[in-house]
Formats: C-alpha cells, sequence, structure tokens
C-alpha cells in the first residue's frame, strides 16, 4: 500500500521532518518527506496498512514544539511505489 500524507500547522522549523523520518523508518516504511513551499510537510511513504495506520497516528500527534491542525490522506497506486527506498528526508542539509 502507497499513501500520501500532507500535514498542515506549524510543522517546519521544529524537527518534524525528522520525526517522521525515524517513525517511519522503526514501522520499517519506504518512502520520503520534505517540506513543501506552502509550509506545510508533505510524505510518500509504502507498507502493509497496519504501519501506515501506526504512521498516520504518529502524525497527527507531531513531533514536540510542532502543531498538526490537519492530515490529508491520499491512496497512491502501487506502481508508486516500486522505485522508493529507504525511508529519507528530501531536501534536508
Amino acid at each position: 500500500m502507497v499513501c500520501h500524507y500532507l500535514v498542515k500547522g506549524r510543522v517546519q522549523g521544529v524537527g518534524f521532518r525528522w520525526f517522521v523520518q525515524r517513525e517511519a523508518s522503526e514501522l520499517g516504511l519506504k518512502g520520503w518527506v520534505r517540506n513543501t513551499e506552502e509550509g506545510h510537510v508533505e510524505i510518500v511513504a509504502a507498507g502493509v496498512p497496519e504501519d501506515l495506520a501506526e504512521l498516520k497516528v504518529e502524525l497527527r500527534k507531531g513531533s514536540r514544539g510542532s502543531r498538526v491542525d490537519a492530515v490529508i490522506e491520499h491512496e497512491l497506486a502501487e506502481s508508486e511505489g516500486e522505485n522508493l527506498g529507504e525511508f529519507n528526508i528530501e531536501g534536508a542539509w
């Protein structure tokens, strides 16, 4: 299963991407997380439905210092997950 998440709120500049990367890696998910120009955080994750559901629970909680106002979820085609590797942070230094 492959899901796209858009997390809205105070989620930039508060370690949110690193929080997502750690949670997703612990769950064994593949994919990536990155900031958007609009101030949100975008995630694509692939794995079994139970692990994706657990990730969504963690996304709603957020990292320390963050404030999550909304988590918008879309299921993607399985083919979207074929080229995903180990979960990483895109655009991080």
